[in-house]
């Protein structure tokens, strides 16, 4: 067998498995601890489209200057967050801080 045609074999398949797979897209929405209630309705409509349409969601909540000693009220915020998304959504990884983002990961169900 010519080593070109066995590459070129190669490839084919290569190409063939890689249309077969479903990537998983994951889409950011920032918050903030003082974000209005018509301004959250907003961003979670975005989310729910996000997450009919099979990406995860990542929910991020920025603290800022004196925000950063009331990381409570991000966790309230996160917790009305998956309230809201826990129809279509299931938490995948638990809010956690980093510095002074507070994050958690939802995935559609």
């Amino acid at each position: 067998m010519d080593y070109g045609k066995y590459l070129y074999e190669q490839q084919r398949e290569k190409k063939k498995l890689k249309k077969k797979q479903h990537v998983i897209h994951v889409k950011e929405i920032r918050l903030r601890p003082a974000i209005s209630d018509h301004d959250l309705l907003t961003k979670l409509t975005k989310a729910k489209n996000f997450l009919e349409d099979g990406c995860k969601v990542k929910l991020t909540v920025m603290f800022r200057g004196r925000e950063r000693y009331r990381m409570d009220i991000g966790r309230d915020l996160l917790d009305r967050v998956v309230e809201v998304l826990d129809e279509i959504a299931k938490i995948e990884k638990a809010p956690d801080v980093e510095s002074y983002r507070m994050t958690l990961i939802m995935a559609p169900k």
